[in-house]
């Protein structure tokens, strides 16, 4: 009987390696650090988190609420952040946790989600963009710009602006931006931000608003220099969320199939992106994108 290199493939220990690979690519994405062996403590500290209803957001909130913090979690959806909101309360222990609903599509609920902050808090020591999407339609909002830019940029940098003053006076305070090392694929054309000269390709759009992100991360740092306020940048890894919710079944479905192997959960994401978000370090560190928090 003749052999060719393909019967390999039929064998059954093909099967039983791929999966053991598999397996152990798997544990080299999970990381070492222990979010147990951060005992920085949050308690007097205030700290808002958009996007908190779902994924990393919700876990970060939740960290956030267990180490004592006032948690101001900001989301769209009233239903879906009020689920959040009991699950966090009990869960950390902590009831001084709240949902303010803010659409960061939409520069009128932004300015509303604002004026609230400032009519109720005296203090805010944390800021973490967390909320984005990729994958959405096309559309252009009332205000007049793409809805991807709206959403992940465009809102976020109008809510930091308008918090500015608050977080100095609160200061040392901190900014973080979650962004996307695909940034590098992203190009900076203004004509974007009114739906103009874009191809809708898989995350292309969704690229462009996160190298927005990061050079506005920057610039922010830039200007805050000496005012005790930093500012940076974070990728989180390929972490399994929600964010892929707008394409279709098949991609879908081969995102989360290919993430069972090779991409982090939201409480791994959050353990390795706690040290970078409330680490003391942060106290003097600014300007720089951390990439997979590791």
């Amino acid at each position: 009987m003749s052999w060719v290199w393909t019967d390999v493939f039929s064998h059954p220990l093909w099967a039983v390696s791929t999966v053991i690979l598999g397996l152990l690519l798997r544990s080299q994405q999970r990381g070492s650090w222990d979010i147990r062996a951060c005992f920085v403590q949050l308690k007097g500290k205030t700290a808002i988190v958009t996007g908190a209803n779902t994924g990393i957001g919700k876990f970060i909130a939740l960290d956030f609420a267990r180490r004592g913090a006032r948690v101001i979690m900001a989301c769209r959806s009233e239903a879906r952040g009020s689920a959040a909101l009991q699950e966090i309360r009990k869960r950390s222990g902590n009831a001084n946790v709240h949902l303010r609903l803010v659409d960061t599509s939409s520069l009128a609920s932004v300015r509303a989600f604002v004026e609230g902050v400032l009519r109720e808090e005296k203090e805010l020591h944390i800021l973490v963009n967390n909320a984005g999407a990729s994958g959405l339609p096309g559309d252009i909002t009332s205000d007049g710009l793409e809805v991807s830019f709206a959403t992940n940029h465009v809102g976020p940098f109008l809510l930091t602006n308008l918090l500015l003053d608050l977080l100095k006076r609160s200061a040392p305070a901190r900014i973080v931006n979650v962004s996307s090392v695909n940034h590098w694929r992203g190009m900076v054309n203004f004509s974007h931000f009114k739906g103009e000269n874009l191809a809708y390709t898989m995350d292309s759009v969704y690229n462009h608003t996160k190298l927005h992100n990061i050079i506005c991360t920057n610039e922010l740092a830039r200007r805050l220099q000496g005012t005790g306020v930093t500012a940076n940048s974070l990728h989180p890894g390929v972490v399994m969320t929600e964010v892929m919710r707008h394409y279709n079944f098949l991609v879908r479905f081969l995102f989360n199939l290919i993430g069972i192997f090779f991409f982090k959960g939201s409480i791994q994401s959050v353990s390795l992106k706690h040290h970078r978000l409330c680490g003391r370090h942060l106290k003097v560190i600014s300007q720089n994108l951390f990439s997979r928090c590791l």
